[in-house]
């Protein structure tokens, strides 16, 4: 009996799907290295609400690390670290390899927009004496989630006379925030028996700008004109300057440890720079690599990855052409070559909501690295699905290198579905799977992450650069 006990035991440990929990796997070095690295990255957070800071702070961090400036005129020799920046909302970092580059690279995508409240081209006005600012929500967003939190302001504005003046208000405990209002639950009768997508309207985003007068005399806009003279006073712009402008709300949020063991980070914008800080880190160490190792981060995946800085521009193509004409190399033959990790979130199975995930194939904090072999929605509809060869290459190197990971959907098949990067990166002919940090709470103003999860990403890109 005892005997059929054990071969039972042994065959189910053989055969078996293991499901391991990253705390009950890892030693007291490893999670101290979860921690420090848990740590830098609340730290990037805070300092990186928009896709520009995370831009300027990459390539802060960068040349730190020895990255230069990439000139499509220099030939670069193996080992050479080099950055190029597309139009202050994208980044290229790559490490140049052993092999030439017609072997192919090793890629890393991240996308470093987040959902978020973009003023509108002439966004400041007042109404009953009280100035708002009007918004045009950008990406997927429940339009309660940012009502009645504080906001902060940030962007660009470009004067009338070309000159750049950048904005930040609201992050600083000395500066003013932003705020939506909502009604009050006494008066509230009729709006609570709509459903929650009928209950507030995109026109209703307005923010609280301000509620004095410029003075004491009677007359229309007053506030408004009050609000105008404190930013001509401290920027010397107009109301016109608004109309050439980026200009983002946000939450004002600092990135806390969540729980009474500090075991999760919640924060504005996880997605995606849970994967996008992975993916710069895991480059920024890279060192004395067989394969050119490039780590992509761009803007406007939100919104269907188009525009000049989205991934579906050529401007990573150019790069790679750039690259193959040093050595008389056509860019398509290297991108064939090329592998990919479309690092982007997942899911993670929420027991609050249990009904819209299935278990067996969900993603779950705390497991480690989520792998996901296709994304899209209903039939697989506008997605990239990974080869099971590409699949197998990717968990030989998970496994090889001693790294916690998972494999799960994103829901059940019927509930709805997302998408990533991948597909354009699919389009260029190279082999691509989608892997990233499971998440609850995805596209809120405060989204939760677990810290094993953030640090099992940076190995697995890591160990992808290296292998």
């Amino acid at each position: 009996m005892e005997q059929q006990k054990d071969e039972v035991k042994n065959l189910k440990k053989t055969l078996f799907l293991e499901k391991k929990h990253g705390g009950t796997v890892l030693d007291e070095k490893k999670l101290q290295a979860v921690e420090d690295f848990s740590k830098n990255y609340k730290l990037f957070l805070d300092k990186c609400k928009t896709e520009r800071e995370v831009v300027k702070e990459s390539v802060a961090i960068a040349k730190s690390f020895g990255f230069t400036e990439f000139d499509h005129k220099v030939k670069y020799q193996p080992g050479k670290k080099v950055y190029y920046v597309n139009r202050e909302k994208a980044v290229i970092l790559a490490v140049i390899g052993k092999n030439t580059i017609a072997d192919g690279a090793r890629i890393a995508v991240a996308h470093i927009d987040s959902p978020r409240l973009d003023l509108k081209p002439s966004p400041l006005y007042e109404s009953n004496e009280i100035a708002l600012l009007k918004t045009h929500y950008y990406g997927g967003i429940k339009k309660y989630q940012w009502l009645a939190i504080p906001l902060a302001l940030h962007g660009k504005i470009i004067k009338k006379s070309g000159e750049s003046v950048d904005i930040s208000v609201g992050e600083r405990e000395d500066e003013p925030c932003f705020c939506i209002t909502d009604l009050l639950p006494h008066l509230a009768k009729d709006q609570m028996k709509k459903t929650i997508a009928e209950g507030f309207s995109g026109e209703d985003l307005n923010a609280l700008a301000g509620s004095l007068p410029f003075s004491n005399e009677e007359g229309k806009d007053l506030v408004k004109l009050n609000i105008l003279k404190i930013l001509n006073d401290k920027y010397g712009i107009t109301e016109t300057d608004f109309l050439s402008a980026e200009l983002e709300l946000v939450p004002a949020f600092k990135a806390l440890d969540i729980g009474f063991d500090r075991s999760m980070i919640g924060a504005y914008g996880h997605d995606d720079r849970v994967c996008a800080y992975p993916a710069l880190r895991a480059i920024l160490e890279c060192q004395d690599l067989e394969n050119t190792a490039i780590t992509v981060l761009v803007d406007k995946e939100e919104v269907g990855s188009d525009g000049n800085t989205g991934m579906n521009s050529a401007f990573f193509q150019y790069f790679i052409e750039d690259l193959a004409k040093q050595d008389n190399f056509e860019a398509r033959h290297v991108l064939s070559k090329s592998k990919c990790l479309s690092t982007d979130v997942n899911a993670a199975f929420d027991p609050n909501f249990s009904s819209y995930y299935e278990s067996e194939n969900s993603c779950y904090i705390n497991r480690g690295v989520a792998v996901t072999k296709y994304t899209g929605n209903g039939g697989k509809a506008s997605t990239s699905d990974a080869s099971a060869e590409f699949f197998g290459e990717i968990r030989k190197i998970l496994d090889d290198n001693e790294i916690i990971w998972q494999a799960g959907e994103m829901g059940k098949v019927d509930k709805g579905g997302g998408g990533t990067i991948a597909k354009f990166i699919a389009n260029l002919n190279i082999d691509v799977v989608d892997i990233g940090v499971p998440m609850f709470s995805m596209h809120a103003p405060f989204e939760i992450v677990s810290k094993i999860d953030v640090y099992m990403t940076y190995l697995a890109i890591k160990s992808f650069f290296e292998n």
